[in-house]
């Protein structure tokens, strides 16, 4: 069984997310989707919120799991027996970060691959900052997020 993990804060996830973690669960048998926790950084949905947000929008996919881990990926990587890191790339800006991310993880793990999906292009513009600041400004974000999504975020943003 080849296992496949997407990690990212989803800080909320969005359809650009979704998009990538559909096309992905077709190419592996195990697909996991893994909340990174920071403790650094304050997310305005608790990695519980966005693990919960996450599993309600992939219910649909029957090989995704969704959990959350702390510390460095390429532990989390062997932990769960990954064959391989899915990324997602907007524009060139992402590739130079990612780029270093998959080259740091590969010199930690040289085993551990690192795969880049490219959203559609009706979501490669979407950001989850982008997103939250659309909610917070009272625009319409149906067409960016699951309405599960909606819904929980325009209660944290109070609009």
């Amino acid at each position: 069984m080849k296992t496949a993990i997407y990690p990212g804060s989803f800080d909320p996830i969005h359809n650009g997310h979704l998009d990538v973690i559909e096309r992905a669960s077709k190419l592996w048998d195990r697909m996991i989707v893994a909340v990174a926790f920071n403790g650094a950084k304050t997310g305005l949905f608790t990695p519980d919120e966005r693990v919960e947000l996450i599993k309600a929008s992939t219910s649909h996919l029957g090989n995704v799991e969704v959990t959350s881990f702390e510390g460095l990926l390429v532990n989390f990587v062997r932990d769960n027996k990954a064959d391989v890191v899915v990324r997602g790339l907007r524009a060139v800006s992402d590739f130079e970060y990612e780029f270093q991310m998959a080259l740091m993880n590969q010199s930690l793990d040289e085993n551990l691959e690192t795969v880049f999906l490219m959203p559609s292009q009706e979501n490669i513009y979407l950001s989850s900052r982008i997103v939250k600041e659309v909610a917070r400004l009272e625009g319409d974000i149906d067409q960016f997020v699951p309405l599960c999504v909606k819904a929980k975020l325009l209660e944290k943003v109070g609009s």
